[in-house]
């Protein structure tokens, strides 16, 4: 057991079917297991956006197994950082946290080449909020 507790994540997103599940599997890949990764939606689709598991399976991430989450106050109170990407006004506050709002465009409904840069912007993101949250020792 460690004196440190890890960070923890939690991505959202209407669908958590796109934006929210790339955020949340580069982040669970990139940080190896240092940060606790949470995605959810304020209305969940079926599934997670077949695009945006092939994008992300040209980056080497399994992203085929998720399933799409109902964002709940628990998933919110149990996250250090909270960041949506156009629920609006759905995601509860909580004092003490650390909202970020990233506008990314929506992948619903896009093809595998739409999907590419909208993925690799999440990448970028991820790495700058990896180095916020795990400075190096």
């Amino acid at each position: 057991m460690t004196d440190i507790q890890k960070p923890s994540v939690l991505f959202v997103c209407i669908h958590n079917a796109g934006r929210s599940q790339m955020a949340a599997a580069y982040l669970s890949h990139l940080a190896e297991g240092k940060i606790e990764v949470r995605s959810a939606g304020s209305a969940p689709a079926d599934a997670v956006n077949p695009a945006a598991v092939q994008a992300m399976a040209e980056e080497g991430i399994d992203m085929s197994a998720e399933t799409p989450k109902i964002l709940t106050t628990e998933a919110v109170k149990e996250s250090d950082v909270v960041i949506t990407m156009g629920c609006g006004d759905t995601c509860p506050i909580f004092p003490g946290k650390r909202y970020e709002d990233w506008k990314l465009e929506d992948p619903a409904g896009q093809g595998v080449e739409a999907v590419r840069p909208i993925r690799d912007e999440i990448r970028a993101r991820i790495e700058t909020l990896i180095s916020e949250l795990l400075p190096a020792s």
